[in-house]
């Protein structure tokens, strides 16, 4: 195998879904918490972060909240209302006049949230009232989530149909596909695992009942979208945000050959536990991998060698991104040409303006 700069498959064309990709790095959604907390309005200024970035294959544009109830961290953007669609028109023509391609992950937090974050004070909603050890992040900092009310089985439509509505909004606002988030502890995860979901109704109980809601939110956004514009993404090996399951491969192993069914665009994989070293290539993650056999995206501390590898052995078709794209807009050239990586500034990861957002320079570009 050669890692000489072009030749390397990761840096060859793919198609995923109705496009055909430039090369096969994918910028990883990525919560900057850097729209207005009120509104969740994007803005020129978001618009110019994602095109610096639009030499990425894909960009998967950060964690979107599906309604005002799906959102759990301050100053995070939504897609439910006309003035949110208006103001990720801006993000994507922006993306596209560079000759981007640019998806939007559809985000319900379910318990991960504060009644501070909730329309009127509310409680968090979830499959069942088990507390998460977890802070919520809000405009006042960081505080303990209480809690969760368990949803009613006659609530679920709803909510369904607000993902129905948010992949119709995300279409009108021009991103190119969405990607369900069922991943890291979030809503449709919450369903899934056994340590988060004790509902004893249709929902709940064996795998097939957990993954239900799943299944009815990816219909729904299929109908809306067409499979080849859609992606989900899952963490199965990953207890984020306090989400447990005594059973990953078990519960996960009848979810993913359902999927072969669907033709979706891809699969989007936290391979491990998120953000955290990866697991090697073998055992569980090896299992859950080969049940998969469409578009499959890696994701979790990947570096270069490692995704050149990826990408040239089979095992993945697309390698996702996060934090290197936060401090190297140019990401893409400089894996390319094996230039040093910048190294992002922390402090500024969530919240605040330009700065530590649109002001870290390309390669041969002077700061400022």
């Amino acid at each position: 195998m050669t890692d000489s700069q072009d030749a390397a498959p990761l840096f060859q064309p793919v198609t995923i879904g109705r496009y055909t990709l430039p090369n096969r790095i994918a910028m990883a959604p990525l919560t900057r918490s850097r729209t207005d907390n009120a509104t969740g309005v994007p803005t020129a200024m978001n618009a110019e972060y994602y095109a610096q970035r639009a030499t990425a294959g894909l960009i998967v544009a950060e964690a979107t909240q599906i309604s005002p109830q799906g959102k759990g961290y301050a100053y995070t953007p939504g897609i439910h209302s006309a003035e949110q669609v208006a103001g990720w028109k801006l993000v994507t023509d922006a993306v596209h006049a560079k000759g981007g391609h640019i998806c939007l992950q559809l985000w319900h937090v379910g318990r991960i949230s504060h009644p501070d974050l909730q329309p009127g004070g509310a409680l968090p909603v979830a499959p069942s009232a088990v507390k998460p050890e977890m802070k919520a992040f809000t405009v006042d900092g960081f505080k303990d989530i209480p809690t969760p009310r368990a949803l009613d089985v006659s609530e679920l439509p709803g909510i369904v149909e607000d993902y129905r509505r948010a992949t119709r909004n995300a279409l009108a606002a021009g991103f190119d596909m969405v990607e369900v988030h069922a991943a890291n502890g979030y809503l449709i995860d919450q369903f899934l695992r056994d340590g988060t979901n004790k509902r004893t109704d249709s929902y709940g109980g064996s795998v097939e009942n957990r993954a239900r809601f799943l299944f009815e939110v990816l219909d729904a956004v299929v109908a809306e979208a067409g499979a080849d514009r859609v992606g989900i993404r899952l963490s199965p090996l990953s207890p984020a945000n306090d989400a447990q399951e005594s059973d990953p491969v078990g519960t996960f192993s009848p979810v993913i050959r359902r999927l072969n069914g669907y033709g979706l665009a891809y699969l989007h994989m936290i391979e491990g536990v998120t953000r955290g070293p990866h697991p090697g290539f073998g055992g569980d993650l090896a299992e859950l991998r080969g049940l998969y056999t469409g578009r499959y995206m890696a994701n979790n501390v990947y570096d270069r060698a490692m995704a050149i590898q990826a990408t040239a052995n089979g095992h993945a078709d697309m390698i996702a991104f996060g934090r290197p794209f936060i401090a190297n807009p140019d990401l893409v050239e400089r894996l390319r040409i094996d230039a040093p990586l910048a190294e992002p500034d922390q402090k500024t990861f969530y919240g605040g303006d330009r700065h530590g957002y649109t002001d870290y320079p390309a390669l041969a570009q002077p700061a400022g």
